[in-house]
């Protein structure tokens, strides 16, 4: 079975977007072909000892104003972040803190942001997401995209706090579908603007932003259903339309979610940012670096749960003893530790390579943004049922965090979108490699998987590359076991991918419960290198004092223990699964029809777009 003109021509965007130009280098590229990058990987990064001084300084000054001045519980029994904390936070720098000094800003590093974002996340989840849409997004898209005259309008003000921004991408048909975008502009009878029509929703700071980053589509002779233009807009201009400024949701509740309309409003030329169609190349870029501090976000989150997990977990008593002392008890809070200290460590693994001017980070960002996420939401669950019925209640934080944490699942990317998104990059990776081998062997295969495998495995003898396990670097010989087990996992993993590739080709698109495995099994790989990394310059460094070397080692070799055992049953399910029988009732049971038969009829469900 060929594939579909839409999958074709979402092949295309998809090349266009991600892969022009010369194929690019990295770790996670390597990954997918079964190697371990080294020269990627290692050493791990670590900031200058000024850049860090003045990280601790920002750290100190945001988590001494957190403290004093933003009330998570306040904020989401009002659904408001009130107008001083916005100001407050650009006071002291964070809303400008990476921006260029020129414009406002501070001029700090992406490590040093994820560290203060880090605080902030711990703190308050509906704060997170408003300062990552005022900087990591808003700001960002000025800084990478805009003009001389767009950034000394809008930046110093915005890295201030006295104007907000917003980011307006998700549109009734555009939600992780981002290419779906249907609100358009077309060019004025003079040529000076662009009349926009169309609406969006779900967009942070909506309703009270000062000026918005649209996208839109916009005519092109040699694509018929025109490109995405992004556009700078203000609430000014006639034919914007707020059409709710806050809508109520689940979670982050402080943060004004809003949905807006344009009804022919006109946009002058000068606010293009960027080029005329190539917008969505900019709303994917600015995205990456706010998945990195999703990252930061929920690394802050899980230390708190822990940090409260410990606490009632030492004061509580049940049945003469404390409940720390229950092995299950310990299992939680062990297994949090350790997953946390993954999402921290790929976060500023991944943070210190965008400081290094790389231009390619959009894989390893959205790895961390389904770890992270999926992770917190569990340490959240699991810290809420360590405190029990107290845990419950309202006057505890945990039921607050959970419903924030629970956007991160859906928010910039839905996760298994974003799974699907990560393995097919390898394929594209590695059959782009090999297409000249299958092309050759299809003659004398006849598609043949097993067969085909074999000649491309034979290319990798004749072209010298190894087909043992790849050298994981020992530096101390604590690690020593640990790098053998990811050695050998990072191999068979890449052999999954040529199989994968092999067995199904083309049609390896429509293999959605393949793709998350490997997708899993790639995140996860990626996530016990980071570790494994930061290990190795723990153990090396001498001026860490003994016990505290102790408790991060144990805690990283934990992960790696686990993340070895969570990888052993995916690869494990690639042959072994019920894949084919969860299809069959699901197309069972689509085929229902409830509208006449409702266990309960609802009566507020909303089923459009």
């Amino acid at each position: 079975m060929s594939l579909s003109d839409i999958q074709k021509k979402q092949i295309d965007q998809a090349n266009a977007l991600f892969f022009e130009g010369p194929e690019k280098e990295g770790f996670v590229k390597d990954l997918y072909f079964g190697r371990f990058r080294t020269e990627s990987m290692m050493p791990y990064p670590e900031l200058p000892s000024n850049a860090q001084a003045a990280g601790d300084s920002m750290v100190a000054k945001t988590k001494n104003f957190c403290e004093q001045y933003i009330d998570a519980a306040q904020i989401d029994r009002e659904a408001q972040i009130r107008d001083g904390v916005i100001k407050g936070l650009g006071n002291i720098g964070v809303l400008g803190m990476t921006i260029d000094k020129n414009y406002g800003g501070a001029g700090m590093s992406h490590f040093n942001y994820c560290r203060v974002m880090e605080i902030i996340g711990g703190h308050c989840g509906s704060t997170a997401v408003f300062v990552n849409a005022q900087h990591s997004i808003g700001l960002r898209a000025l800084e990478l995209f805009g003009t001389e005259d767009q950034k000394s309008k809008w930046m110093p003000p915005l890295a201030a706090g006295d104007k907000l921004a917003a980011f307006a991408l998700t549109e009734p048909l555009a939600g992780s579908d981002a290419a779906n975008v249907r609100t358009t502009a077309e060019l004025t009878s003079d040529g000076t603007g662009y009349v926009l029509n169309g609406e969006k929703r779900w967009i942070t700071n909506g309703g009270i932003a000062d000026v918005l980053t649209v996208m839109a589509r916009t005519s092109d002779p040699a694509v018929p259903e025109g490109k995405i233009t992004a556009f700078l807009v203000t609430p000014e201009m006639a034919g914007f339309e707020v059409v709710e400024e806050r809508m109520e949701k689940v979670g982050i509740r402080g943060t004004a979610t809003g949905r807006i309309r344009f009804n022919d409003m006109v946009v002058p030329k000068e606010n293009i940012l960027g080029e005329v169609g190539r917008g969505l190349k900019l709303a994917l870029t600015v995205l990456d670096f706010g998945r990195t501090t999703f990252g930061a976000c929920c690394t802050g989150a899980a230390k708190f749960c822990i940090e409260r997990m410990v606490a009632r977990a030492n004061s509580r008593q049940q049945f003469g003893q404390t409940l720390g002392e229950f092995e299950l008890v310990q299992g939680k809070i062990a297994e949090a530790a350790a997953d946390m200290y993954a999402m921290e460590s790929a976060t500023y693994y991944t943070a210190a390579l965008i400081d290094s001017g790389a231009d390619d980070y959009m894989v390893e960002t959205a790895m961390i943004k389904v770890f992270a996420s999926d992770q917190l939401w569990r340490i959240t669950n699991d810290c809420m049922q360590i405190w029990g019925g107290k845990g419950f209640f309202t006057d505890q934080p945990f039921e607050r965090m959970m419903r924030d944490a629970r956007l991160n699942l859906i928010g910039e990317g839905a996760n298994d979108v974003l799974r699907c998104f990560i393995a097919n990059v390898g394929f594209r990776h590695v059959g782009t490699e090999l297409k000249g081998d299958r092309i050759k062997a299809d003659k004398e295969t006849k598609g043949n998987a097993n067969q085909l495998m074999s000649v491309w495995l034979n290319r990798a003898s004749v072209m010298g590359e190894s087909l043992v396990n790849p050298k994981v670097p020992v530096k101390h010989e604590h690690l020593r076991y640990y790098s053998r087990k990811l050695s050998k996992q990072i191999a068979q993993f890449g052999r999954q991918m040529k199989l994968a590739l092999a067995k199904y080709q083309e049609q390896i698109l429509n293999q959605q419960y393949l793709q998350a495995r490997l997708a899993d099994i790639a995140t996860e790989l990626f996530m016990a290198s980071c570790v494994y990394s930061r290990l190795t310059a723990i153990l090396v460094n001498g001026t860490i004092p003994q016990t505290e070397k102790t408790v991060e080692f144990n805690t990283g070799r934990l992960y790696l223990s686990l993340a070895h055992q969570r990888n052993e049953l995916r690869l494990q399910e690639l042959k072994l699964n019920v894949d084919e029988g969860k299809s069959q009732v699901a197309q069972e049971w689509l085929k229902r029809d409830f509208e006449s038969n409702w266990v309960l009829k609802p009566t507020g469900d909303s089923m459009e777009q």
